[in-house]
């Protein structure tokens, strides 16, 4: 840091189980890359790279390859895994996964019908080799799924060998775990946390005001992914409670009462 404050909440060190910050990249250049890298790196775990945009990207291989250079895990959004999947293209991906030396994988089936059991054979597989996450919800509005078969679905997909599961609610935030106004569906995440270790959840987060969000009600080292690439450092700034929004958020309840004199 580059001054001292007391005060400020502690964040587990990297490479880290808690408090993960997962960045999407939606088709970054590689010299868009270096610079999110040189800004960013301290403050970032995961890059997903965005749906399929690896299909498209230019340099894909080279910009990788600096993501793992700066320490960062690198995978591809689930929506390609699903993309291979339903054109029964599962060696396929593997290959792909190999070629670019990737070691995280991404399991998901929120745009194709897919049967649990299918899915949970899938991430087993992949867990062999590979560090899984899977992501459980629909992108589809206005599908609701009941908060036990959530609950079932993530229990099952972290006992398949899913090294945290994720909870859907895409880049615009307002499917799966959040209302169409993109409010926290509250009595959908209590539920899930009263039978899933927070720890084991990557809570996509998309919007300042579900970060917000988690971190008032879960703390500075909850794990937040879908984070675009400018808001990095505004989040880790919400983390440690130096933005307005959790300013008072992690202070002793002394100092949070009217400055009466100047010092």
């Amino acid at each position: 840091m580059n001054f001292k404050l007391p005060h400020i909440p502690q964040r587990d060190a990297k490479p880290r189980e808690n408090g993960i910050t997962m960045m999407m990249d939606k088709g970054l250049s590689v010299k868009e890359a270096e610079n999110f890298i040189d800004a960013n790196s301290e403050y970032t775990d995961l890059i997903k790279l965005g749906f399929g945009t690896s299909f498209l990207t230019k340099n894909l291989e080279q910009k990788i390859k600096l993501y793992h250079e700066a320490g960062l895990k690198v995978y591809l959004g689930g929506t390609l895994f699903e993309a291979f999947i339903v054109r029964g293209m599962f060696d396929e991906y593997r290959k792909v996964l190999d070629k670019f030396k990737l070691k995280v994988a991404e399991v998901s089936d929120g745009s194709l019908a897919m049967n649990h059991d299918v899915k949970c054979d899938y991430i087993q597989m992949l867990a062999k080799d590979f560090t899984v996450l899977s992501e459980v919800g629909s992108k589809e509005e206005g599908i609701i799924i009941h908060p036990a078969k959530w609950i079932n679905m993530m229990k099952k997909e972290l006992e398949a060998g899913s090294w945290k599961v994720i909870a859907e609610a895409r880049e615009s935030g307002n499917v799966g775990i959040y209302h169409r106004d993109g409010k926290a569906h509250t009595m959908l995440i209590d539920k899930i946390i009263s039978k899933i270790k927070i720890e084991h959840i990557m809570w996509e987060t998309p919007l300042k005001s579900q970060q917000v969000w988690f971190i008032k009600n879960f703390g500075a080292n909850v794990n937040l992914g879908n984070i675009s690439t400018t808001d990095v450092i505004p989040l880790e700034t919400l983390r440690i409670g130096l933005r307005g929004d959790t300013f008072f958020t992690f202070l002793p309840k002394e100092l949070n009462a009217p400055i009466k004199k100047s010092k």
